[in-house]
This record gives C-alpha cells, structure tokens and sequence, in this order.
C-alpha cells in the first residue's frame, strides 16, 4: 500500500507518521530528545545528534513494514531557527532556535534603529527574538569565524531537504519568519538587506510548502533505507504544519497548540499588521496569517511536576477539584520571558496570593489559568488586529484530559473543536506530501481529519475570569520593574548551572 510520510522535528521529540491516501494512519513512533542551553536565554539543537540522527531513526521504524511503500515525504521543524553551515550544508555551529532563545535582544535594538520600525514593519514583523535577522547579526558580532565560514543558513525542516536531496530551498512561511530579510508585499527576499546583513552567505530558493523540492539522492537512501528518487515537499515550520493537520486554513480559522509553548495561529484571506503578534505568509499561496506566542505552557506544567515530583495525571486530578480562581492564586506564566503579546525576554514568573493553605493542586491550577489569561491576552490583539475567530481547534499534548481545555475555554468565553486525529506536524505534513505529488486535493485532505467534540465555556464562570484577567494584565505592568531589575541582577552575577530544556 502506498503511504505519505511525515516527519517533524519539535522542541522536546520528533514524531512521524506514515498515512494512507484516505487519511488512516497506519504507523507512527517518536523519538525524544533534548534541548540544550548552554547559557540562559540561550536555547540550541545539534543538527546532526538531534535532527538527522532522529529523522533517520523515525524512518526506520515508519519504513520496516515493507508492505507500505513510500510516495511521499514531507518534513517540518520547530522554528524559525538559524543553523549556519559551509557551502556544502555542513552545520559549523549549533542550531539557534526559535523565540525562546532571547540572545540576540541588543541585536534587535541595533537593527531596529538602522532601518527603522516603519520600513521593518511595511516588509513584515516587527523584529522580536522570533526573528532570524537579528540572530544572523548576533553571530556576525560574536562568533566571527563561524560567520565568515557560513555559506548557507538553515532551519530544521530545510535542513533536512538539503540532507535528502541536495536543493537548498526554504518555504515561503518560513522565510517569512527571517524578517526582515524576506518582504511580505512582494513575497520574495529584500535583496538589499540581505546583502547587508548576510553577505557572503547565499540566499535559500523559495517554494511554497506543498511543492516538490526535490527528489532523495542515493546517498540519502543508503543512510536512511528511502527508495531514491522519493519526492520531498519544500517543508515548513511545525506550527503551521499543524495547523494543517486540522485543516486550519479558512479566513477566521484559529489552532491553538497546548505543547511546551503555547502557540496560536489565525488565518486571513489579506495581510495584516499588527505591532504585538506575527504577520506572516501562510503555507499555501494567497493566503496570510497572523501568529502569537507564549515562552512557556507545556514547560511551566512540567516544572511544576517536577519540582513536586507528581505525575500530571495525579496533579490535573488534584487541581480540578480547586475552584476556578485558584482560591486567591494568580500567575504569570513567564518562566522564560514572554513573547507575544508583549514581547518582554525580562518578563520572568510571579505567583501572587500564596497562603499557608495553598498546596500542589492550586499552583497547578494557577499555571493552567495564567496560560489561560495568556491565550486571552492574543486573542484580544489579534482581534484589534482584524481577526475574528470563528472557528477554533486545539491540538498538542496538552489537549489530553479535560482540565486545561475547559479552562481556556471557560477564561477566553470560546468554543474548541476538538479533532478526531491529535498527531499533529507529522500529520499535516503527510497531507502535504499527498497534495505534492497529486494524490490528494486540498479539499479531500481537509477532510481526512474531522472535528468530534466541542468544549463549551461555562458561562457562570464569565464573570470571576473577566475580573481575573484584568488582575492578571495589572500584575504584570505592576511588577515588571522589579522583575526586570531582578532579570538584570542574575544576568549579570549569576553561576546558576543551565537548565538543559525538555
């Protein structure tokens, strides 16, 4: 039977799945791995340790029951992301990752200041730490000879289409996401800047996700047991390849992915601006999106778990039993600063409220309340932004049980739809490589995965998280100064060991 392959590179695991021309998945695996930061606010992958050995070890379980046959492949990453490499796709350095890693802040400031907020804002994004732009600056200043060897700019999903078939190709979502080195208006690279900032490193082709890159060479085959000549889609980030995987397509269309962040991505049928979320191009040609971020969610869940020793089941048991409200507990949820909607690397977690009588299950319940306010804290820029949603679906781990769902729910006042099928990246990305070579239309795999139950907001709980939100954004304004001083404190004088990141 044939299969479309789909392989993502996240954050903590890769994952892969090998789906029929209809939709059913007939293999999957996941392999984990972890992130390593070197220093804090630093976030990296081993492109070889990390992406290639995982891709190759995802393949051989995807590809050991020869009664499936590959006619597809299509891969996404966690990004955007910045592997610079020599002139023949060789990494010189780690991978630096996406918005999580803060390093490049001063980067930001200079860049901003030498074209100015205007003309970067009428390209696309204005420049945050989710911008690869001030990442290739930071390198330039600071890792000098690795910048001058660098030939070649990668990230994970591009990485690995070099890998397997020898194109250096970046889709146009995630060139999108090197602002301000790719102009939105025209969809194509500001020639200009690029040549300023990057000069002596070569500028990727550009595709569009669901379109052949390229075909595995021999060599690939032989280390990975593909069939040579397998054709290989463009690829793009995971976020949007999961976006897919649920058919988040349609103006109004909103994904909200409970993982290790907490990512949102609503569809637009025009561009759109906006000064405290992500305009970006979207997948597939005419259409435009707009993208919010949160630092943590799926993390802050995890060091929760951890620093109790509790397991999450015991602890989402636990802190369903707390009244919503966390009896007088509210949280900012910035363990690793925040991205949007404020765009503050120093932001840092607060937990406001604590008695003597609040226990394990409370803060549980803060955490998944304070992601809540997060997710609301989007929502409203995105509708200042021109967004209305009309149709919003959950995926990722975090979906898993009832509690943090029926949360965000009950906070923002929307209904979530949930699918049949929570694979996620890997999943879209098999529709994508179905779409490539012609075995499926877009509208046949919008419907391989159908919507199978709704999460309501309770409506007699409006009123408390209306009062909460409001509590949460003032928290926030009235304690970042501290927070912000107490940022530049251990900055500057801290020996705390890394954390090495899940």
């Amino acid at each position: 039977m044939e299969v479309f392959l789909g392989v993502d590179i996240g954050t903590a695991s890769t994952k892969g799945v090998a789906v029929a021309a209809d939709g059913r998945v007939l293999a999957r695996t996941q392999v984990a791995h972890r992130t390593s930061s070197p220093r804090p606010g630093w976030f990296e992958h081993d492109a070889e340790s990390v992406w290639w050995a995982d891709f190759r070890e995802v393949i051989a379980v995807l590809t050991a029951d020869t009664r499936l046959r590959p006619a597809g492949l299509a891969v996404s990453g966690i990004g955007p992301c910045l592997l610079p490499a020599d002139v023949d796709g060789r990494p010189l350095r780690p991978a630096i990752l996406y918005g999580i890693d803060t390093r490049a802040t001063e980067e930001i400031t200079l860049l901003t200041e030498r074209w100015g907020e205007a003309e970067i804002a009428r390209r696309g994004s204005l420049l945050t730490t989710q911008a690869i732009g001030p990442k290739i600056s930071w390198l330039a200043r600071h890792e000098q000879e690795v910048f001058a060897a660098t030939r070649k700019v990668f990230m994970a999903s591009s990485f690995l289409v070099h890998r397997l078939t020898g194109e250096y190709v970046l889709d146009h979502h995630s060139a999108s996401q090197v602002s301000p080195l790719y102009d939105q208006r025209s969809r194509a690279w500001d020639v200009g800047w690029w040549d300023e900032l990057a000069p002596r490193i070569q500028r990727p082709a550009l595709a569009w996700a669901n379109e052949v890159a390229g075909r595995v060479t021999p060599e690939a085959a032989r280390q990975t047991g593909l069939p040579a000549g397998l054709p290989v889609t463009t690829g793009t980030i995971d976020a949007w390849a999961e976006a897919e995987s649920v058919a988040v397509r349609n103006p109004g269309d909103v994904m909200l992915m409970y993982g290790s962040t907490m990512f949102l991505i609503a569809m637009a049928d025009r561009p759109l601006s906006s000064t405290s979320l992500w305009p970006a191009v979207g997948v597939r040609p005419g259409v435009s999106c707009l993208a919010g971020g949160m630092a943590t969610a799926g993390s802050a869940t995890a060091w929760l778990a951890d620093l109790t020793g509790t397991g999450f089941a015991q602890l989402t048991a636990e802190a369903a039993a707390v009244a919503p409200g966390s009896e007088g507990l509210l949280m900012l949820p910035y363990l690793a600063g925040e991205r949007t909607p404020i765009f503050d690397p120093r932001a840092r977690g607060v937990v406001a409220g604590l008695t003597l009588g609040h226990r394990r299950a409370h803060l549980y319940r803060a955490a998944l309340e304070g992601i809540a306010y997060g997710v609301r804290h989007n929502l409203i820029a995105m509708g200042k932004a021109g967004i209305d949603p009309k149709r919003v679906t959950p995926v990722g781990g975090g979906t898993t049980g009832d509690l943090w769902t029926q949360i965000v729910s009950d906070v923002t006042g929307l209904v979530q739809t949930l699918p049949r099928e929570t694979v996620g990246a890997s999943y879209g990305d098999a529709m994508l490589a179905a779409e490539a070579v012609g075995a499926a239309t877009a509208a046949q795999t919008a419907l391989w995965n159908p919507p199978t139950r709704r999460i309501e907001p309770d409506a007699t709980q409006a009123a408390r998280y209306d009062a909460l939100f409001e509590d949460y954004l003032e928290l926030y304004t009235s304690t970042a100064p501290l927070v912000h001083r107490l940022a530049d404190r251990v900055s500057d004088e801290s020996t705390m060991t890394p954390n090495q990141g899940r």
